[in-house]
């Protein structure tokens, strides 16, 4: 049964239907989303292709994609796409890991318009970004073993979140607030959170600038579990001269939780957790030819991770590490009659100071080779390679390659395959606690991986469906023999993934004239994954990330748009997990809006479903929020 659910199953196929009963004969040829979707162009850092033209399994989300839906932070933006494993501990992006297709959350690579904002002591704080949601313009997802693209730690695949460009001089505000309507627990009350963002752009004649800043703050949805979340970031971009252009970013998030059962559990109900994150970086691209562009860049990521077991003794176990890492990039596309080339060449590294991990540091050297050429009409072929040298773990290669074939109009087949590579944490090395206990005899984790579908794109629809298998070696999992040991890494096992992916998205527009329904759009999407687990040790009775993956995967959105000033959103996704019961999540979204201003109410968890995503914490409930928008 891949549904055990079927009522589940009922609600969200129907959305599915509803594609096939609207087709409309006197809708018009879309100029806005759908289209854009296919030509928006895919940030890889050397070969840009649109992504209507590329050869992997991408899927875009875009603007309007995430104004309409009833998320409340990146993470749970992120768990409307099929494929991506969302597992939060808390509300409004307290702390969540993101996995896609059944790897874990460090085998998955977190970008920021292009820069990686990955941590070496853990994965565990990669959703610590400085942006909001309406920062965004749209964000990229790549599934599968990524190294030639994006480097070292890309295994499973990689999100690249791209924010939005200033077209024009403004100021925007977002004010909202919510709560579960639950008494809380302790001092009385109820359970409600609040949020404040502003942002403005100023649009020059050879600048523009972005800055936003803002806060959510909440007490919780349980015992101990209040957040304060507070943001800045700024982005600008100077034209030098007629082709040259100066890109710089930076941020600074601080984000302090209650963590209950947030790594312990059940004796860390009582912990806390405060984690401040600034990012930096700066790039200039120019053209050194005609046809030759060359992009240096440097980045700087600062994390300073602060936990406490249980505040009513702080000093009975308290972990503090601060990271800090540099990375050096050179980037180069050269266009030629016989295809493009990319080039890039990457310096990265990583230093750790820490009261459980010690004072570590290592350092990554890469080079990056791409070429794409059209071999014959109608067909696309991208290969590369990337190798690196790491001073840990020595020299490594991860090949890969590309091919795509429009067989019909807009119809596409494609195939591809690479390679990958995750380095163990410092966290997985060196960690010392009452509970875990790290391993630095632990050797990087590698994978293979070979997909294969077919596309379909126009200006309504855009589909794919895919099937992949993957293989992960030495696969880094925490286990322990009895229930009363405490955990440690290990390369545990030989880790095989077989998949199946089938996605769409859908729009149509009234023609003009009046009418209540002005249009809707439809997204379905679903995932199904086979992991197969092969033990390389023995004495293992108990794991803590090989058996937790999602085995089903369903989810759909329908946003419609009526009495040309209301949209009506309804979200729903199924999960099913191999080591935890199957559940439905049902959200929604209403706004009214006018040019200069709209106001929203959401429901998250409509029918208030009872589900965990990580460890053994239980998720909110239903919740109600009421926000309003301004902007001139």
């Amino acid at each position: 049964m891949l549904f055990k659910n079927s009522a589940s199953f009922i609600v969200l196929m129907g959305f599915g239907l509803t594609v096939n009963a609207q087709a409309p004969n006197s809708s018009k040829p879309l100029t806005d989303t759908t289209r854009k979707l296919n030509e928006v162009i895919v940030q890889e850092n050397r070969l840009q292709l649109p992504f209507s033209k590329q050869n992997r399994n991408i899927w875009i989300i875009d603007s309007e994609k995430i104004k309409s839906l009833p998320a409340r932070s990146i993470s749970e933006l992120l768990s409307y796409v099929s494929g991506i494993d969302v597992r939060q501990r808390g509300p409004g992006g307290s702390q969540a890991d993101i996995s896609i297709d059944g790897g874990t959350f460090d085998e998955t690579l977190v970008l920021l318009n292009g820069v990686k904002v990955s941590d070496p002591q853990t994965g565990h704080h990669m959703m610590n970004l400085p942006i909001s949601m309406d920062d965004i313009d749209h964000i990229e997802v790549l599934r599968g073993s990524a190294s030639r693209v994006y480097g070292i730690n890309a295994l499973t695949g990689a999100i690249n979140i791209v924010t939005r460009k200033v077209q024009k001089t403004g100021i925007s505000a977002n004010v909202f607030a919510g709560s579960s309507f639950k008494q809380k627990e302790g001092d009385g009350g109820i359970y409600v959170n609040s949020g404040q963002y502003v942002s403005g752009t100023l649009a020059l004649k050879a600048s523009s600038h972005l800055f936003s800043m803002g806060q959510e703050t909440g007490n919780g949805y349980r015992y101990n579990t209040a957040f304060n979340n507070q943001k800045l970031y700024y982005q600008g971009k100077v034209n030098v001269g007629k082709t040259d252009q100066l890109d710089v970013m930076a941020g600074y998030i601080y984000n302090k939780f209650g963590a209950n059962g947030f790594y312990a559990a059940p004796g860390d109900k009582d912990a806390e957790e405060t984690v401040k994150t600034a990012l930096a970086a700066i790039a200039y691209s120019t053209k050194i030819t005609e046809n030759w562009t060359m992009t240096p860049r440097i980045s700087y990521r600062n994390n300073v991770d602060d936990y406490i077991y249980t505040k009513k003794n702080p000093s009975l176990s308290h972990n503090h590490h601060a990271t800090n890492v540099w990375d050096a990039e050179l980037n180069n596309t050269i266009q030629t009659s016989i295809g493009t080339f990319g080039l890039g060449l990457e310096a990265r590294t990583e230093y750790i100071k820490s009261a459980s991990l010690g004072k570590r540091n290592r350092s990554n050297t890469g080079f990056y080779g791409e070429y794409k050429f059209e071999p014959f009409r109608k067909v696309s072929v991208n290969v590369g390679a990337y190798t690196n040298y790491n001073s840990d773990y020595g020299w490594q290669a991860f090949p890969g390659l590309d091919i795509g074939y429009d067989i019909y109009d807009n119809w596409r087949i494609y195939g591809n395959v690479g390679t990958g590579q995750r380095l163990p944490t410092y966290t997985d090395l060196y960690y010392a606690g009452k509970g875990n206990i790290g391993n630095d005899q632990l050797v990087p984790e590698k994978s293979k991986y070979a997909e294969g579908g077919i596309k379909f794109n126009n200006a309504h629809f855009s589909g794919n469906l895919s099937y992949f298998s993957r293989r992960i070696d030495h696969f880094i999992d925490w286990v322990k023999d009895k229930i009363t040991d405490p955990y440690q890494p290990k390369n545990y096992s030989e880790v095989n993934t077989n998949g199946l992916t089938l996605s769409g998205d859908y729009r149509w527009t009234a023609t003009a004239g009046t009418r209540i329904i002005n249009g809707f759009r439809l997204g379905a999407s679903y995932t199904y994954l086979d992991p197969e687990i092969k033990t390389t040790i023995s004495n293992v009775n108990f794991s803590r990330y090989a058996l937790r993956s999602l085995k089903n995967q369903l989810s759909g959105t329908l946003t419609t748009s009526f009495c040309k000033v209301m949209d009506l959103t309804l979200a729903a996704r199924y999960q099913d997990r191999i080591s935890y019961k199957d559940y439905t999540v049902i959200d929604a979204k209403l706004a009214f809006k006018k040019p200069h201003y709209s106001i929203y109410a959401d429901a998250s968890n409509l029918f208030n479903a009872q589900f965990i995503e990580a460890e053994a914490i239980p998720m909110p409930g239903t919740w109600y929020t009421l926000g309003f928008k301004v902007n001139y």
